[in-house]
This record gives C-alpha cells, structure tokens and sequence, in this order.
C-alpha cells in the first residue's frame, strides 16, 4: 500500500473509531442541561430572606445525595450537579429564574423549587416546556392536580393539617386557634384546617393572619391572647414561625403549639430552646437522628462525607428527594431525554429507599409517598416523641 493509501486508510479507521464517541457529545448537546460528562438539575429556593433555610437544607441534603452518586462514578458515567439559583421566596423572582432555566437550556430537570406560590407561579412555564420537576417544596392541593411533569415525594398539606386536627381535637382541648401566613399558602391551609375541624363539629375560636416578614406580629399576639385558645395551629413557614413560637410562650404561656413539616427550619429547632419544648410537628420523613432506618443511616453517611453534622427533617427530606431523581435518572438510561426520565418516574413502583417507600401509580397527580408521622420536641430541638 502507498504512503498516501496508508495515510487514507489510518485517517478513515480514525474517524470510524471517534464518531460514536463525538456523534454521543453532541447529541448529549442537544438535551438542556446534558453532556457527556454531566447533567444539570436546577432549582430556584429561598437562599436569602425569611425562608433561606429551606435553600440551606436543599443545598446540604440534595447535594450530599448528588456527592454521594458521583463518588461512585455518578449516574451512567455522568456527574450530576445541583445548580441553586435564589429567588427569596418571592414568585416573581422564583419564575425569572425558571424562565432563564428554560431559554438557556441549562436544567436538565428540576428538584424541589420552593414554596406554594412559587410554584404555582412556574407550573405553567414547566409544563409548556415539558420540563420535569421532581419533589417541589409544597403539599398544597391546589397543585397537586393535572401536572404531567411534576412528580411530588412528599405527602400533601391537607393530610397534614387533617392529623393535627384530629389529634388536637381527640386530646379534648376546647378553643383551638389557627395562625397562617398571609399568602396562598397559608389562606389553602386554613381553609383545609377550617373544613377539617367543621367536619369534628368545632369552630376555630381565632384566626389570625400574620405577614411573611412578621410586620404585625404583635399585632396577632395580642388577637391570640385575648381570645385564649388552649391550642394554636401554625399554618406558617420560616423564620416569622420562629418569632411566633417565642412571643406565644410569653403572651399565651400554657398554650400548647402544632405545626406542620414546614413551619420551622431545621436550623431554627435548637435556638427555640424551652420555648419549644411541647410543640408537636408533623413529619413527612422519619425521624433525621434515629438511625434506625437504612434510608437515615445513609442519609447520615452522606452528610458526614461532606463535613456535615446538624440533621434536620429539611436537609433529609432534600436527601429522599434527590434520592428519587437519581432513580430517575439511573432508569432512563445512558442516552436520556427529558420525556424518558418522565416515563421513568412514572415507572417507579414499591421503591423501598431504605424502609421509606416511594410509589408512582402512573395516574396523575404524582405523588410518591404518603408518609406522615407526628412529633413532638424536646428543649434541645430534637425529637422526644
């Protein structure tokens, strides 16, 4: 064979050997927030203001789950990473974030957007561009309903607020208040909590609405104290929760506090002190320092891995949710598109994460899990009960 012919003939072998290789890469190009050595997962959360904390516990627990993966060569050869954006859980912030996700093709899917009318705000966007979102910060039932490319973890706010009722309710206790957030998501809860104690045959004896940033807190102290309920449900979220439990044991000491799984960051539990010692809590995860569990005893393998030591209900349940999206993403397979991880999740069925159960039906909504336990803490912000 001449030289030139010998030339040719290495060139095409050459060529034959790296298409498949660059033909993969740019095919991966072309899936928002794929390469051939990554993929993207975007979330837009509170990382400032008074909901930061739930950025804080997203950012711990789904990037110890993400570390851990890629520790063991990731998902199909690829890394996976978590890429936070803040919006400060204010919804026009939280859809120009989703809106320049989606134009710039940067996501790949998104994992646990935070808040009720943040969400709310993005279904439209997410659905249009059939973007998926695995496990959103909410339990409202005003968006659990026909969303193709939302999948929900956790269980909904209504059974929630329907548990504390019932327990509050079955304790004897005459003359329960309800506090809630003043936005869509604190009105949604009080009018489930409103149906559930008329299902009982009682009547809140107060309701009080107190702002996001707790501008008329002393205001809704003083509406609770007068009417002296022996029980107040906190249908609120971040710090104003914080500012709400301390001002109740001072103006309405004896009253005895419930709140849901978002009522109180993780990071919020131990500085309440004795001022939180009684308050009963619903918890959509198990307990994130009882390590009886696979699921927890993984959870804090991971957490340690990357320095951390403070559990929380927050940074666990971002731990079972980045848990479920990297199921998603394992079943998808090598060459995945965005309609193949929504059929993977729709896939899943029994998925045992270490004694926490995880169950698509494959009808619409989308929500894996029903778990729900109750609480109570304890003076170092830990669980008794």
């Amino acid at each position: 064979m001449h030289r030139r012919q010998f030339a040719l003939h290495t060139a095409r072998i050459a060529a034959a050997v790296v298409a498949p290789a660059y033909l993969r890469q740019a095919c991966a190009q072309d899936v928002p927030g794929l390469s051939a050595n990554a993929v993207a997962i975007g979330c837009s959360a509170a990382m400032s203001g008074p909901l930061s904390g739930f950025g804080s516990d997203i950012q711990q627990g789904a990037g110890a789950a993400f570390a851990q993966v890629n520790a063991r060569g990731g998902i199909h050869g690829r890394t996976v990473q978590l890429q936070m954006v803040d919006d400060a859980y204010e919804p026009e912030r939280t859809v120009s974030n989703v809106k320049q996700i989606i134009s710039q093709g940067s996501a790949f899917a998104l994992l646990s957007c935070v808040g009720t009318p943040n969400n709310t705000a993005i279904l439209p966007l997410t659905e249009e561009a059939a973007l998926p979102h695995v496990a959103p910060i909410t339990g409202a039932a005003s968006l659990r309903k026909n969303a193709r490319n939302v999948f929900h973890v956790r269980a909904s706010y209504s059974d929630e607020v329907q548990r504390l009722v019932q327990r509050l309710v079955g304790m004897g206790l005459k003359g329960l208040g309800i506090v809630y957030q003043d936005n869509g998501y604190g009105r949604e809860l009080l009018e489930v909590a409103v149906a559930a104690l008329a299902a009982l045959n009682v009547k809140p004896s107060v309701q009080a609405a107190v702002a996001t940033d707790g501008k008329n807190l002393q205001q809704v102290l003083q509406t609770v104290a007068v009417a002296r309920p022996s029980a107040v449900l906190l249908a609120t979220a971040g710090t104003v929760s914080v500012d709400l439990v301390h001002g109740l044991k001072k103006e309405s000491p004896g009253v005895l506090m419930a709140g849901l799984s978002v009522t109180l960051p993780g990071a919020s539990l131990p500085t309440l002190g004795k001022d939180g010692s009684g308050l009963a809590l619903t918890m959509i995860v198990p307990d994130p320092y009882r390590a009886k569990l696979q699921l927890v005893r993984d959870y804090h393998a991971a957490m340690r891995a990357q320095g951390k030591t403070d559990f929380s209900q927050g940074s666990l349940e971002a731990y079972v949710n980045a848990r479920v999206l990297l199921e998603g993403l394992e079943r998808a397979g090598k060459d995945p598109t965005q309609g193949r991880l929504r059929s993977a999740l729709l896939s899943i069925r029994n998925l045992d994460l270490g004694g926490f159960m995880v169950d698509y039906s494959g009808q619409m909504p989308y929500v894996g899990s029903r778990f729900i336990d109750l609480g109570v803490l304890g003076a170092t912000g830990r669980f008794i009960a």
